[in-house]
């Protein structure tokens, strides 16, 4: 059966979208990347915090998207992914300032905008069926590395956190993050776990099974 080739509205606003969050995780990639070439670590909060923290609350529609179906995405594991990255922006780079001077944070935010910079334009270019091979490839096997350096990060700077300034926030600070914490042993399983059947599936024996069947 053919696919359909029409331009509606939701394709349109699929590839704004999508275009829109590839772009603006780009500008966040390379403000780190000059200001760690230019000045060090210490110094990336400086140009990219708040620009990273407002660009990163936005992936909140893409838990609508699952939800409402305009796009085909699980509604659990995405609110997961979106939700913890919404803790370590709101309730640790945020109250403590000073902790986004780590290492850890400008390595939590490459391994986030490379993600999402190969993740969004993956997903604009799907829409007028112009993925390249090279990034296909990339979309289901990059996450390899980036998804462990990612969620490596997020522990060690809540670990920073919880060790340091928490206490001094409010009594209960240092139990929600040790609960978030070891919400991470589970969660990192499944996500980790769903990406490699993403893998499976679109680079794999899945994906051979799928081209058989049609």
């Amino acid at each position: 059966m053919a696919r359909s080739t029409g331009f509606g509205p939701k394709k349109a606003y699929l590839i704004l979208y999508n275009a829109a969050s590839a772009i603006a995780w780009t500008t966040v990639l390379g403000r780190v990347a000059l200001v760690i070439w230019w000045r060090g670590t210490p110094f990336v909060p400086l140009v990219v915090d708040n620009f990273a923290r407002v660009t990163q609350t936005f992936a909140v529609m893409e838990i609508l998207h699952a939800l409402t179906g305009v796009v085909p995405a699980p509604v659990f594991t995405t609110g997961m992914q979106v939700a913890s990255r919404l803790f370590l922006m709101w309730a640790v780079c945020w109250p403590f300032p000073q902790l986004n001077s780590s290492v850890f944070y400008s390595s939590m935010l490459c391994a986030w905008s490379l993600t999402e910079v190969m993740r969004y334009s993956y997903f604009a270019l799907k829409q007028v069926e112009a993925v390249p091979g090279w990034l296909h490839w990339l979309r289901y096997s990059a996450f390899l590395v980036l998804y462990p350096v990612g969620i490596g990060s997020e522990v060690a700077m809540t670990l920073q956190a919880l060790v340091g300034p928490a206490s001094g926030l409010a009594p209960w600070y240092p139990y929600a993050l040790l609960a978030v914490l070891l919400s991470y042993i589970p969660g990192s399983f499944i996500l980790y776990t769903h990406m490699l059947k993403q893998r499976k599936k679109y680079l794999g024996a899945g994906k051979s099974e799928q081209k058989k069947s049609q």
